[in-house]
């Protein structure tokens, strides 16, 4: 029996799944940070606003390709009309490696944070690595299931996640510290290693092209896509650009740095405790953990809709686009990213790598700068697609004119923060040659997928388990 996937999410669905991918208390707890540290000032404000003007322009032409793409392959699927198949499959590999080291550093982070509450709370101690087979073995089962389950999961952590958040910055802001100017000088942005700091405040939006990712299961994806992805961009921009300000503000100008140099698990859990009151401290701790398992069941959940999408198209085996005749949900596909990210996860414990300076950190990066590669090459694609366009619909040619104008400027915006990202990558992964090592990597996968044998498309439909 042919069947697709139920239509059951709204704009309000889609846009608290991607920003659960975003995961803002994760970025303000755990990621701000990291940013003031490999950027080695506290620029972050301005690193971040630079990033929101980048993505809202390339969401112009985004949103614009969907109605016109009705496909969930996003990055994929727009790459492979604008580009052509090859290219658009090199696409796909890359976006298939960059998620799962996405997931994977998620997933090893999230295993530090939850054994550090659980210590704290009780005494107990377990290998970071046990805690994080455990919220695999969670996530697997979410995912397996129907996408209205992992939509009320995630729906319910960042509520919780927003007003932390708020309450933080607002505590900063009654407490009577200095409100600093300094993080909104360009010299200060543009000290240290801008091109890391960008790199990091990129990966907070990450997640965001998830809202095409999801079109076959949005009940009216012409409307919903679009105005969700604007939503989405313009929410998160908004909330990391104050929230960075006045961490960085209640820290100390001149102390942020050192303290998220000295501290970075705990500088900003600190923070949360001594502005508002200390309980608020094992609240923050409580929902980092909560924030990165959210974060982790959304990416796990990308992963998931490319490998359906593939499996549909007949690019990879077609029985990754078995719809569960129970659950409606793509779980076959499913139970493929938890076995990988299981295998990936286990690889780097037995190689005993720090799951936070080395595991998180390198694989986060790396997968940054996949998806920023994909982000660039979507450009350079719709630009290509749109004049086509221009050619044969009905539409007026100013409007046209502004999805390629605003494209063009988000196209090369990103190709700038590409080429920062990687001349400064080897101070993120300590050398030339482990950054030529990871550069290898992403362009092997774009090569093999470039020429991967394809399969005839499956019109959209899949079967039935």
């Amino acid at each position: 029996m042919e069947t697709t996937l139920q239509r059951r999410l709204g704009v309000t669905g889609i846009v608290f799944m991607v920003i659960a991918a975003a995961a803002p208390i994760t970025v303000v707890g755990a990621n701000f940070p990291i940013i003031f540290t490999v950027s080695d000032s506290v620029g972050a404000p301005l690193m971040i606003a630079v990033a929101t003007v980048i993505l809202l322009l390339f969401s112009v032409g985004f949103s614009w390709m969907s109605p016109r793409i009705p496909d969930a392959g996003a990055f994929y699927s727009y790459v492979h009309h604008g580009l052509g198949k090859r290219a658009g499959l090199g696409t796909a590999a890359v976006a298939l490696l960059s998620y799962i080291l996405l997931t994977v550093s998620m997933t090893c982070y999230l295993g530090v944070q939850a054994g550090n509450l659980l210590e704290s709370w009780t005494g107990i101690e377990l290998p970071w690595w046990l805690i994080s087979a455990i919220m695999l073995l969670i996530v697997g089962y979410l995912g397996f299931h129907d996408i209205e389950l992992s939509a009320k999961v995630l729906g319910l952590v960042l509520i919780l996640e927003v007003v932390a958040v708020v309450a933080i910055d607002l505590g900063v802001l009654l407490s009577g510290n200095e409100l600093a100017t300094q993080p909104f000088s360009p010299s200060e942005a543009i000290s240290g290693a801008p091109g890391l700091g960008l790199l990091f405040a990129f990966l907070g939006f990450f997640g965001f092209e998830a809202t095409a990712v999801f079109r076959n299961e949005a009940k009216d994806p012409e409307r919903a896509i679009p105005r969700a992805t604007f939503l989405a961009v313009s929410i998160i921009g908004a909330l990391y650009f104050v929230s960075s300000w006045l961490v960085i503000s209640g820290l100390g100008v001149d102390d942020a740095v050192a303290i998220a140099q000295q501290n970075p698990d705990t500088a900003v859990i600190a923070l949360a405790g001594e502005v508002i009151a200390p309980i608020m401290a094992d609240v923050v701790q409580v929902l980092i953990v909560t924030s990165m398992f959210a974060c982790m069941l959304a990416f796990h959940n990308i992963v998931t809709r490319y490998l359906f999408t593939l499996g549909q198209r007949g690019v990879l085996p077609r029985s990754l686009a078995v719809v569960h005749a129970t659950h409606r949900a793509p779980s076959r596909a499913s139970l493929w990213v938890s076995g990988t990210s299981t295998l990936i996860v286990a690889v780097s414990a037995l190689a005993q790598l720090d799951p936070v300076l080395q595991i998180y950190t390198w694989y986060s990066g790396a997968g940054a700068v996949g998806v920023i590669f994909m982000m660039t090459l979507t450009s350079a694609a719709i630009l290509g697609f749109a004049k086509n366009y221009r050619a044969h619909a009905t539409t007026t040619p100013r409007a046209n004119t502004g999805v390629l104008l605003a494209t063009a400027l988000g196209g090369i915006g990103l190709l700038l923060v590409l080429g920062i990202s990687l001349w400064n990558f080897p101070f993120l992964v300590d050398g030339t040659t482990a950054a030529v090592i990871w550069g290898l990597v992403l362009s092997g996968f774009f090569l093999a997928g470039f020429f991967l044998p394809t399969g005839a498309p499956q019109s959209g439909a899949a079967r039935t388990s």
